[in-house]
């Protein structure tokens, strides 16, 4: 079984600088789930654009210091470095501190998130814990588990349970 994750990094897709980096305490013991709620994007030209439009929202629209995710990951599977690993991120109010966010890129209310898209999350998963930035014994959450959103709509928060690794 292939383990391994491409990530495509933060200087490949574009990133601005982050305003500044809080780094977690310690590995991080949740995993929240969301989604763009945004068109799905193809390719990964189009996707790296809507990631440079997601960015620029997030700092400029909402003042985070940067994207607000950890990881966000295309239709296609292509997983993109958010904050990346051990990094406080901004993705949900109050939960941050001890917390992953990993958004799927579309809008899950209606569209049902593709078998290469969980995939890829199963792996980043498994490379969070071997590489020790993810507790072994980690809890998962979709966003409205914690806040008063639909996020991550509806198809997704139903396949929540395909994301689950076996310690």
């Amino acid at each position: 079984m292939d383990h391994k994750v491409n990530v495509v990094s933060r200087s490949q897709w574009g990133a601005a600088a982050p305003r500044q980096k809080m780094t977690l305490k310690a590995s991080a013991q949740r995993v929240v789930i969301h989604h763009t709620a945004l068109p799905r994007c193809s390719g990964r030209k189009e996707c790296m654009d809507r990631l440079v439009s997601i960015q620029r929202r997030h700092m400029t629209q909402n003042g985070f210091d940067d994207i607000g995710y950890n990881f966000i990951v295309g239709g296609d599977g292509t997983v993109y470095e958010g904050r990346g690993w051990g990094v406080v991120g901004a993705h949900t109010k109050g939960n941050n501190h001890d917390s992953l966010g990993i958004a799927f890129m579309g809008n899950f209310n209606n569209d049902t998130p593709s078998t290469e898209s969980i995939s890829s999350v199963k792996k980043l998963l498994r490379a969070g814990v071997t590489q020790g930035f993810l507790q072994r014994e980690f809890v998962l959450f979709g966003h409205r588990d914690l806040g008063n959103t639909e996020c991550p709509g509806e198809k997704l928060y139903a396949a929540l349970p395909q994301l689950r690794i076996a310690p």
